[in-house]
């Protein structure tokens, strides 16, 4: 097991406890009746856990990712990998921090390290994915402020959000001929904004959405830093985004493998734990060393994300290795359980979708091997 410093460890004892107070039943029975775990998300906001990588003077913690990549694996770990702890105050909350005014800062920062505001990240659309080179929806100039049209796709937790981060083509085009992006906070009950959820299989919580934006007017107050330079902005949120994803695979992993390792050693067939015949520990095992060297990466990509070095590399490898990781694990936890595997009272099989989503989701495994191929080892880019 990857060795915590003791702040880490203190950190993750205390976020298991909290954790131990819901669980994986509390998680899955909120998300099949279409509800909330608010009682969670209060009580996480409250314990300071939602903002410790939020600088103290907005109200956090004054830490890093590598504190609340802790949080959230905690979480998963408990059978809770809770998507929107990565969007906010995550994502969106980087992207406020680092390019957000004073005021934008002061506005969200403090509600969203408290557990009492969120704000969701509407950057993929239908025909462009999360390719932000492809956004059509578009900001049009309208006096000192904009009106925004067109769609977001999946958007998860448009629902519950106070508002949306919103990433938009300008309507007019630069002095080099192209329409550069820009950034804004939009309130999901203004005018012209309308949402309609997407049936999906995930046993979550949050719910995803298309979001549609007809002639939406926004203030000069809403734009994020500068008009034009959403492109630079939006990749603050981007890197955080791919290694707390890998935080809640890594979670994910950890509850999985728990739950094989203490089946395997409990139930017997021929008067002997199952777990004593390799044809089921060599597997486990195997998984495991794949999930811990998952968990190294994502520490990793996190320590130089936090201390300013260039992490999309190793934000991009965390990723993609705790994906793959945590499906293995799960897999052959589910495959140890038998058919037991598959009963809801086990809490496992209804994990399979979420950790599919997050082979797929932020990124996909196939965007991250080009990233690679193409920055790593340099070879010709293919798309």
């Amino acid at each position: 097991m990857i060795l915590d410093s003791e702040e880490h460890a203190l950190l993750r004892q205390s976020v298991g406890k909290i954790a131990e107070r819901y669980g994986h039943a509390y998680f899955a029975e909120r998300a099949r009746a279409g509800g909330r775990v608010d009682e969670l998300w209060a009580d996480l906001g409250a314990g300071g856990f939602l903002g410790v990588h939020l600088p103290e003077e907005y109200g956090g913690g004054g830490g890093g990712l590598s504190e609340y990549g802790v949080v959230l694996e905690e979480l998963a770990a408990h059978g809770m990998p809770l998507l929107m702890g990565v969007i906010s105050p995550a994502i969106t909350g980087s992207i406020v921090w680092r390019h957000g005014s004073d005021e934008m800062r002061r506005e969200w920062l403090p509600g969203m390290a408290a557990g009492t505001r969120k704000m969701a990240f509407a950057l993929t659309e239908p025909d462009a994915g999360s390719n932000s080179h492809q956004v059509t929806t578009t900001a049009h100039r309208d006096g000192d402020g904009w009106r925004l049209t067109g769609t977001k796709y999946y958007i998860s937790g448009a629902d519950e959000s106070d508002a949306l981060l919103v990433v938009a083509r300008d309507g007019d085009p630069g002095p080099s001929g192209r329409t550069p992006l820009s950034l804004f906070v939009v309130p999901t009950d203004a005018p012209g904004l309308r949402t309609q959820q997407i049936a999906t299989e995930l046993v979550v919580p949050e719910k995803q959405f298309t979001v549609f934006f007809d002639d939406v007017r926004i203030g000069p107050e809403a734009l994020i830093g500068e008009a034009g330079r959403g492109l630079r902005q939006v990749f603050a949120g981007l890197n955080p985004e791919r290694i707390l994803a890998a935080s809640l695979s890594n979670g994910i992993s950890r509850y999985a493998l728990d739950k094989a390792a203490r089946y395997a050693r409990e139930r017997q067939v021929w008067s002997a734990p199952i777990g004593s015949h390799q044809g089921v520990s060599h597997p486990l095992a195997e998984a495991y060393i794949g999930v811990e060297l998952a968990r190294l990466a994502t520490a990793r990509a996190a320590e130089l994300y936090d201390s300013g070095q260039d992490a999309a590399e190793a934000a991009n490898i965390a990723k993609f290795a705790a994906a793959d990781a945590s499906l293995k694990a799960l897999d052959q936890s589910i495959q140890t359980h038998g058919g037991n595997g598959l009963s809801r009272e086990y809490g496992l099989a209804d994990l399979w979708f979420v950790a599919r989503l997050l082979r797929t989701a932020p990124v996909s495994r196939e965007m991250v091997l080009n990233f690679v191929a193409q920055h790593s080892l340099r070879l010709p880019a293919s798309y």
